[in-house]
């Protein structure tokens, strides 16, 4: 009898629907030791050794694998193919060790799916497990806990109680604070486009509309409107003529397969998700044998699964579809030993799985940008058409697809331009001339897909940071989302600006992504994890210390311009706490007074009709729209209700 020890009892369950009666298969249900959260549980003084203790809720399950090692001949350690799931290895090894098991045959083993074929691979191939990549998540682990528990409490005296402070959150939170300040700060900027409605001359009178670009040979630049109505009348009064018609064959290859950043991003573009819901799906997916591990930044692809890509390829949709070679894509990740795979289904020809409605849709997204990635190239005619107009220079350009390659599984909507057929030197006749007048917007708030891609390309995270970095950042009130867009909140505001101030280095984007460097180091056995630690921690304590003498942050409130029922003296305003936004006296802590905060959307709600629409907030801190005569009006809506009546018309 054999033991396989992994991470997830829905993992366990999946391995024992092909592996024989030989094998019991356990679960750790995630991490079976951790830092307790009640102190630091950081020895400084003897090399920062971290004081791990048993998981109060993991008994049951330690218990199983104690019970099942005694029994079995070999012992494999099966958890995750990463750092979080090396370490989880390393400490049932020492629950082993400690219980007088350790002289059994245990061994490491790692697959990056769940089937029958890379299970048993594995089992053909155990090692020991990798102390360097066991190191780089204790490094992780004690310096994140460190950050945390040295500033949160420097956090309560200077801004707020009950507020925390985390080493990668607090970068994103500045993010979307500088952020917030570019667009208050944003004056728009006037500028016009012009637009000239053209027609062949010949029987047929074709259509053509091109675009201004240059005046006097320089880029167009239009400011005013009396600058706008000069262009327009030369306009009015040139003649046209067919300066140039260039036309052109392109070729535009597939997108790389995904990586666990790219799976987020596009997951909330196209279904609207949070990288959470995203990652939790992925993660049943996984978990059922149907894609690879969902936890990387590599865009490598196995050779078994490129061979099997192209015979499916082949076989559905025909030769031409086929390139003469296998696509491969150049992977980011900085460490040899976490190379994992990009995410991708464990066998291309199930385009389909059973379950759940969301996981399907997961699915068929890994599917499609998986086969599209060996396609060959979409193929398109380009046409560009210049006009010259006097000393006015216009163009128009358009694409025909002629061939769609990958995109027969990965289709958009049509934005063909079919262009007239027009010659060199051609005249054209003057239907009317189109003027705008636009401004110049501000930067785009971020939404998830955006803020994961800056911080991936900061090099600030891990595969793993990313959907916890977003969640906690909202859970804590640092930043709010609207409409899938995020808001600095006025506490995330002073609580960015407080560190900003006093601990540069600990939200400074370049420190961040060299630290995520030298645990990467770490990982890779170049360095040692405690004097990575050390480096940080000397000069980070003596700012601690200095920061105790900062003056205390004023937070900005929302005024209400109403007096306080109670106390008479002060003024209500808007202040954000742990569990959301509520209403208190501008003169707490000297007076308590506090209330519920309704935000409004001015509107009347549209099945009482008597009620107003307002904001509110589930159990878990997920929006919604419903009515302030709640409980004797139920509406409720996830959109806001204009957009729901447009939707059912």
């Amino acid at each position: 009898m054999n033991l396989i020890i992994v991470e997830s009892p829905t993992k366990a369950k999946t391995l024992s629907r092909f592996l024989g009666k030989e094998y019991l298969i356990d679960a750790t249900g995630g991490h079976i030791k951790d830092l307790p959260k009640s102190k630091l549980s950081i020895d400084i003084d003897h090399n920062f050794e971290p004081l791990y203790e048993e998981v109060g809720n993991k008994k049951k399950y330690i218990s199983a694998i104690l019970k099942d090692s005694k029994k079995a001949e070999k012992i494999y350690l099966a958890s995750d193919p990463d750092r979080e799931g090396e370490a989880i290895s390393q400490h049932v090894l020492e629950i082993l060790k400690e219980k007088k098991i350790d002289k059994k045959d245990i061994k490491r083993i790692v697959f990056h799916e769940i089937t029958k074929g890379a299970v048993e691979e594995a089992i053909r191939n155990p090692h020991e497990i990798d102390e360097n990549l066991v190191n780089a998540q204790i490094a992780r682990r004690v310096l994140d806990r460190l950050v945390g528990y040295k500033l949160s409490p420097l956090l309560w005296k200077k801004v707020r109680r009950g507020l925390s402070a985390g080493r990668v959150q607090s970068v994103a939170v500045r993010l979307i604070v500088e952020r917030e300040r570019e667009i208050n700060a944003f004056k728009p900027i006037e500028y016009w486009e012009v637009y000239v409605d053209l027609a062949s001359q010949d029987q047929e009178k074709l259509k053509i509309t091109v675009q201004l670009t240059k005046i006097d040979g320089k880029k167009a630049q239009i400011d005013n409107k009396k600058e706008a109505d000069n262009v327009i009348s030369g306009l009015e009064k040139a003649r046209y003529k067919v300066f140039d018609v260039k036309k052109r064959t392109i070729s535009k290859n597939p997108y790389a397969p995904l990586t666990t950043s790219t799976m987020s991003q596009t997951a909330a573009r196209a279904f609207g998700w949070s990288a959470k819901r995203t990652m939790a799906v992925a993660q049943k997916l996984y978990e059922n044998g149907v894609i690879t591990y969902h936890r990387t930044d590599s865009t490598n692809i196995s050779a078994v699964a490129i061979t099997a890509s192209r015979k499916f390829i082949e076989k559905e949709f025909g030769v031409n579809y086929l390139p003469e070679k296998a696509r491969f894509y150049k992977t980011k990740s900085k460490v040899a030993q976490e190379a994992h795979e990009a995410i991708r289904p464990t066998d291309v020809f199930k385009t389909l799985i059973e379950g759940d409605p969301t996981e399907l849709k997961l699915y068929q997204l890994i599917w499609r940008r998986f086969m599209a990635c060996q396609m060959a190239a979409s193929i398109y005619d380009e046409t560009v058409i210049i006009v010259q107009a006097d000393k006015y220079e216009l163009r128009t350009s358009g694409q025909i697809m002629k061939f769609d390659g990958w995109r027969k599984v990965m289709p958009i909507v049509s934005d063909e331009v079919n262009l007239p057929d027009v010659s060199k030197d051609e005249s054209l006749d003057l239907i009317k001339v189109s003027p705008f007048q636009k401004f110049t917007e501000p930067p785009a708030r971020y939404n998830e897909a955006s803020l994961i891609k800056t911080l991936e390309k900061l090099g600030i995270g891990r595969p793993s940071t990313y959907a916890p970095i977003i969640s906690t950042i909202q859970l804590r009130s640092y930043v709010e989302k609207n409409e899938g867009k995020f808001f600095a909140t006025s506490v995330g505001m002073a609580v960015s600006d407080f560190l900003l101030h006093n601990f540069a280095e600990v939200v400074d984007f370049s420190f961040t992504a060299e630290m995520e460097d030298k645990l990467d180091s770490v990982a890779n056995g170049k360095t040692k994890w405690q004097k990575e630690i050390k480096d940080f921690y000397t000069p980070f304590d003596k700012k601690l210390s200095d920061a105790e003498k900062a003056d205390r942050v004023k937070i900005e409130t929302e005024k209400l311009n109403e007096k306080c029922p109670e106390c008479k003296e002060g003024e209500l305003v808007v202040r954000v706490g742990r569990f959301g936004k509520f209403i208190s006296c501008s003169r707490f802590p000297d007076c308590k007074y506090t209330a519920k905060y309704m935000e409004k959307i001015n509107m009347k709600c549209p099945e009482c009709r008597q009620g107003e629409v307002i904001l509110k907030r589930t159990k878990k801190g997920r929006k919604f729209y419903g009515c302030s005569r709640y409980p004797d009006c139920k509406f409720a809506s996830w959109k806001k209700p204009e957009e729901k009546i447009a939707l059912a018309k």
